[in-house]
């Protein structure tokens, strides 16, 4: 097992799908984890209750992240709460909308780039005080991001715009030893996809795939933790697929 004894991470959008189980799998090894959620504060507390039920520490977080203060807000609250110190930070929240390009509204264009892009951008910058030698920053990609997947352009357009920041932010932070990466998971049948839990969405979620099963929120968030890890002390700038071979 992963040993995060005595680290702390703050985990966004982690009351469901890949942010929770990031949360339980960094808890595991011994992090404190800030579970950050917007909406969904009941399955944020059950989170917390399930990490302190096996003696693990955890706290809860509430911020909205559409909003231009939202960053701002939960870094103050995460600061209070973890001191000088923050290890390892993992910018999970996310919103996609499924539409073509003659449907997309101006509205869904600004709440995607808003949370999926604008949100990590600043979270990192607020939080930056607290991020030092030996931290690791972990973004959301995705295999929308360097793949046609569905109708999902504007969508796709805020995981390229992750994948350049990645490069841009291990790049400026490698002097202060702060490692950024990110993951780019296939398709996962969680709330925020519901078409791979339809039977179609299934159908062509394994035609695409060289591992004919469906993917499982527990497969990225251990990928997510490796990242975290020791064990990956010499990768940044990186993007690294989780997608059970999509489009091989």
């Amino acid at each position: 097992m992963t040993n995060f004894s005595g680290k702390t991470a703050l985990v966004t959008g982690a009351s469901r799908g890949i942010g929770r189980s990031t949360a339980l799998a960094l808890a595991s090894g011994g992090a404190q984890v800030l579970v950050h959620y917007s909406t969904g504060e009941k399955e944020a507390i059950a989170v917390v209750d399930e990490i302190r039920k096996v003696g693990g520490k955890a706290e809860s977080v509430c911020a909205d992240l559409r909003a231009p203060d939202g960053p701002h807000m939960l870094a103050r609250s995460v600061r209070s709460i973890v001191g000088s110190r923050l290890d390892i930070l993992v910018a999970n929240a996310g919103i996609a909308k499924g539409s073509t390009i003659e449907e997309t509204t101006v509205e869904d264009f600004d709440a995607l780039f808003a949370v999926n892009v604008r949100a990590p951008y600043f979270l990192l910058q607020q939080l930056l005080p607290v991020l030092g030698e030996g931290s690791s920053v972990i973004l959301l990609s995705s295999l929308a991001a360097h793949a046609s997947v569905g109708a999902l352009s504007a969508y796709a357009a805020t995981k390229g715009a992750i994948d350049t920041l990645v490069k841009h932010f291990a790049a400026a932070l490698g002097d202060r030893g702060i490692r950024v990466n990110a993951i780019a998971p296939g398709v996962v049948p969680t709330d925020m996809s519901s078409f791979a839990r339809t039977e179609g969405g299934q159908a062509f979620t394994l035609g695409i795939q060289a591992l004919k099963r469906m993917a499982h929120p527990d497969d990225i968030g251990a990928a997510i933790a490796f990242l975290a890890s020791d064990e990956a002390r010499w990768i940044t700038g990186d993007v690294l697929n989780v997608d059970g071979g999509s489009k091989l």
